[in-house]
């Protein structure tokens, strides 16, 4: 794949095929209405996603601890 074909599909669509990869475990936090640009006037509402590798608990675990890391102002872990 050439770094230009993924702009060939949708956000949407990308989210959509990570999920529905065996090999994918993790939580996806994306603008629901999508992102025209970084920065924004008002309240933006976001998803978040996951697919069956991860029970509700798991996903909920996973993102108290990136809440927590994040806080802390740590990007390394």
């Amino acid at each position: 794949m050439k770094p230009g074909d993924l702009e060939l599909f949708s956000t949407e669509e990308l989210i959509d095929e990570l999920l529905r990869r065996t090999t994918f475990q993790g939580v996806i936090i994306h603008a629901r209405g999508g992102a025209k640009s970084r920065h924004w006037n008002g309240e933006r509402v976001f998803r978040v996603r996951f697919n069956a590798n991860l029970q509700l608990e798991e996903a909920s675990r996973l993102l108290d601890v990136v809440s927590q890391q994040i806080s802390r102002g740590g990007a390394d872990w």
